[in-house]
């Protein structure tokens, strides 16, 4: 991909791939631009949403043996077949052949990016992806770090460089394309992880019940 704006393509199931980047118990100390709660709950969202749509799933940490701590278990629970690279000390995961490498074995163009923190583990990698040619998603709400300048400066600099700027609610929607494709499947996902979503359903299904 060049530096200059260009319109991303629709995100395809067919060609998309995930990378969940760093999502570590110490890291996730640092995020401060969403409340614990909420981010456990968009983290875990996005990889629910990757399975939901059997994407190719990359799971990488950095410097575990350090304060960055270890993956949450969660993911590891989700994913447990899933390409896990524990990095011995680069800072961008992009740095590391076997991240690369599992990237590259995805056969997949469309990189649907998320990690702790916003402005290193998520933004070195997505632009060292986008001078590689790829399409890179940036899932914000899944993704973490000090505080909202922080995060926003980082944004800004991934989308500058020609990185999309989405939701794992946006990601859901987008992939679904059409309710008639597991509609009940969806809806549980996303009532699961959004109590006013799960209210929306309860109530279409007592009017339908009636």
């Amino acid at each position: 991909m060049s530096n200059s704006p260009s319109i991303p393509s629709r995100l395809s199931v067919d060609d998309a791939a995930v990378l969940l980047i760093d999502h570590q118990s110490g890291l996730l100390s640092l995020v401060q631009d969403y409340g614990p709660d909420e981010f456990r709950n968009n983290v875990l969202a996005l990889a629910e949403t990757a399975k939901f749509f059997e994407l190719p799933t990359i799971l990488t940490t950095s410097f575990e043996q350090g304060p960055n701590g270890v993956i949450m278990p969660e993911l590891k629970a989700l994913f447990p077949d899933a390409p896990f690279i524990a990095r011995p000390g680069q800072i961008n995961a992009w740095d590391n052949e076997e991240f690369v490498a599992a990237v590259k074995a995805t056969g997949r163009k469309q990189l649907i990016m998320a990690g702790v923190v916003t402005d290193v583990c998520v933004a070195f990698p997505a632009l060292s992806a986008l001078r590689e040619g790829y399409e890179v998603f940036v899932v914000a709400d899944a993704s973490g770090t000090f505080n909202k300048s922080v995060r926003d400066a980082a944004l800004m600099r991934m989308q500058q460089a020609g990185a999309s700027m989405t939701s794992w609610f946006a990601v859901a929607g987008e992939l679904q394309r059409d309710w008639r494709r597991d509609m009940e499947g969806l809806a549980r996902l996303l009532g699961d992880r959004l109590p006013a979503y799960r209210n929306l359903i309860t109530s279409y299904q007592a009017a339908s019940s009636r």
